[in-house]
């Protein structure tokens, strides 16, 4: 096994993926980064095309939040969900959607891109990956139908205003989840109490990532 591979399935390991799942996931996150350094250059997919990088700052950043989600769909589930439908909100180059649905093959995922040269590229991924619960939805949030999803999620993403979580709520069910992917407590902080009108209780899950220890970040968890 190559340094590659290997940094990609020993992150997958501390991120808590199911043995058994690893090096399937592990083959199509491989081809997925492929294709972002393809692109990249062209669609603006990330902030580097350094492949290790990748790795690191983008696909485990990514499962860094999956027992958080994985106890969540579980949630909905015992709730009497039989089909849960989750989003990436501004899903850009994928991320988290992309792995998130490699990892979660029983959900449907929905990646939500107004940029349509994106979608193009993210439509692609999907068939590539042969992720047959993702469909790519070219539209802007604020356009999204009411109560569409049982949780939604988000990385990069603008921060937390009153318009933005205005519009997030309402595209979740009654009982579902928004999961955002934050880095500083103190920034956090200061976004929720911008929005406490809004968002009574939130829940921040400290997230470590394999290869940024020294890097502050969180899971914002709030429900509906």
């Amino acid at each position: 096994m190559g340094n590659k591979e290997s940094l990609l399935i020993d992150g997958l390991k501390k991120c808590g993926l199911k043995e058994e799942a690893i090096p399937t996931i592990a083959e199509k996150m491989e081809t997925y980064i492929n294709e972002i350094i393809l692109f990249n250059s062209a669609y603006n997919l990330t902030n580097t095309s350094d492949h290790d990088e990748l790795v690191i700052r983008h696909i485990l950043d990514s499962y860094a939040g999956y027992k958080k989600i994985a106890e969540l769909a579980e949630n909905l589930k015992n709730n009497g969900i039989e089909k849960l439908q989750f989003a990436d909100i501004g899903s850009g180059g994928g991320l988290p959607g992309i792995p998130l649905a490699a990892a979660f093959p029983e959900i449907e995922f929905t990646l939500v891109e107004r940029m349509s040269k994106r979608c193009a590229f993210l439509e692609n991924c999907a068939a590539i990956l042969g992720l047959k619960n993702v469909k790519v939805l070219n539209k802007e949030a604020e356009k999204i139908s009411a109560e569409s999803f049982d949780l939604i999620t988000f990385r990069a993403f603008r921060p937390l205003d009153q318009k933005m979580t205005k519009t997030l709520l309402n595209m979740i069910k009654k009982g579902g989840f928004f999961v955002a992917y934050k880095a500083k407590i103190e920034n956090i902080k200061e976004e929720m109490s911008g929005i406490e009108n809004l968002i009574k209780e939130y829940q921040v899950e400290n997230l470590l990532v394999p290869g940024l220890e020294d890097s502050e970040r969180n899971l914002v968890v709030c429900v509906k």
